[in-house]
């Protein structure tokens, strides 16, 4: 079968755009984000209101649709509460903060390939660079500046909590994630998101670098702070973390946009970088598929079905400790992901030897893969906190059952009478009349 494959946009073709072309990108790509949010919020709320039996939003418009608009002009129209010892600047600054890069990030995803924009060739794309990735990365790291600096700047004990929660775990999840594309780097030889979607014409690399993407899956989480890992606001434990002190007002409407933003720049990310990006299925090898507007429709669905696991998995599963979040991030994620590179360099020098070929090199790269599922099962035995906590219990009521049995007179046997029975509230027992208890 042959298949009709669109040429990728490279990092040249960028930066030749007219001003106001540029601009109209902009725009649609901020009406989409924003449409995004209001529809991305009344569909996570009907879909796990179905996983649960129930009817979710129902009241306003049709189907509830006009719920979210309906939310956002309330937090809009609220009255802006400030309490008496927040530093204004930062408390006002901290919502910002995480809402800007979350739109920067979004802004070198690819939609689709070059296409027609009002008689000017122009791809899809608002903005590519030679370390788009390493950009994308940067914004996810500012971002959590602004939490912190909404926890500190409340000046409650409680938002502080939630904001060094949210610092100790980025800084964790983003190394992990950070790693789980080096292996993406080695495969396609570039850092510009257009250029590694045109690197997937064969193969999407979820499938080629399937640990790479598994890694990349629970770290979305991490990143996002998405149950189960929504740890800096777990309210349970912090009375609702960073935003304590937020009312519903514009403020809070702004956390929630970011926390919603960088929850689609993850899903994005997760489809250029893993799935293809805007490239249609493989079997499909019609010409329409690949080219004009049409691939703005794969990368749209691809992007939904990838928010829907997100949403499965919160209606799915519950929120995990502090310390299992830590020890699967700096103990399991990290270990597994710096050997897997290894696996990944190695194969990669063997091709390179090879003139570009893997004829001959079967052995050794099942040799080095078998290396690979050995070293993370024994890092995943040797750090697996359930089973470790399980132990130290077991270990625990063992010793207090036997320190139990030896404070016993008889050893384990019948109890034997205590021995100061003689007196009995200072009178002698021979004295006490029959018949009293």
């Amino acid at each position: 079968m042959t298949f009709v494959l669109a040429a990728s946009p490279t990092v040249e073709d960028f930066g030749k755009d007219p001003l106001w072309i540029t601009i109209i990108k902009a725009v649609m790509l901020f009406a989409f984000l924003m449409l995004g949010i209001l529809f991305g919020v009344w569909f996570e709320r009907k879909l796990i209101s179905r996983m649960q039996n129930r009817y979710g939003p129902n009241r306003a418009g049709k189907f509830g649709l006009l719920q979210s608009v309906a939310d956002g002009l309330k937090m809009g129209l609220k009255e802006d509460i400030f309490p008496r010892t927040v530093d204004k600047v930062l408390y006002l600054l901290a919502p910002v903060i995480m809402v800007i890069p979350a739109f920067l990030a979004f802004s070198i995803v690819p939609f689709g390939p070059m296409v027609n924009l009002f008689g000017v060739q122009t791809p899809l794309q608002l903005v590519d660079l030679p370390v788009a990735v390493l950009f994308m990365l940067a914004m996810g790291a500012v971002s959590v500046y602004g939490v912190v600096l909404a926890g500190w700047s409340s000046r409650s004990p409680y938002a502080l909590l939630g904001g060094l929660r949210s610092a100790a775990q980025v800084v964790s999840y983003e190394i992990a994630m950070g790693l789980s594309f080096v292996a993406i780097f080695l495969f396609a030889g570039t850092l510009s998101t257009s250029e590694i979607v045109g690197a997937q014409q064969q193969t999407w690399y979820a499938v080629l670098l399937l640990p790479s993407f598994l890694v990349y899956v629970v770290c979305m989480f991490g990143e996002a702070a998405r149950i189960p890992f929504d740890l800096p606001e777990g309210e349970g434990e912090l009375v609702g973390g960073f935003q304590t002190e937020y009312s519903s007002s514009l403020k809070f409407a702004l956390i929630m946009m970011g926390e919603y933003l960088h929850t689609f720049t993850a899903s994005a990310i997760a489809v250029t970088l893993f799935m293809g990006g805007w490239r249609a299925p493989l079997p499909m090898s019609w010409e329409w598929a690949h080219t004009g507007w049409v691939p703005v429709l794969w990368f749209f669905i691809k992007f939904v079905l990838t928010f829907c696991f997100i949403v499965w998995v919160r209606a799915s599963l519950p929120r995990v400790r502090y310390d299992q979040l830590m020890s699967l991030g700096w103990k399991v994620l990290i270990p597994v992901n710096l050997a897997w590179i290894l696996l990944v360099a190695a194969v990669r020098n063997i091709i390179y030897v090879n003139n570009g070929t893997f004829e001959g090199s079967i052995y050794v790269s099942a040799g080095l893969g078998a290396i690979v599922v050995i070293g993370a099962l024994a890092i995943w035995m040797r750090f697996d906190t359930v089973n470790q906590r399980r132990k130290e219990a077991r270990k625990a009521e063992v010793e207090a059952e036997f320190e139990e049995l030896s404070n016993e007179p008889t050893a384990g046997g019948f109890p034997v009478p205590p021995l100061d029975l003689p007196h009995y509230h200072g009178v002698q027992h021979k004295e006490i009349p029959s018949g009293t208890n």
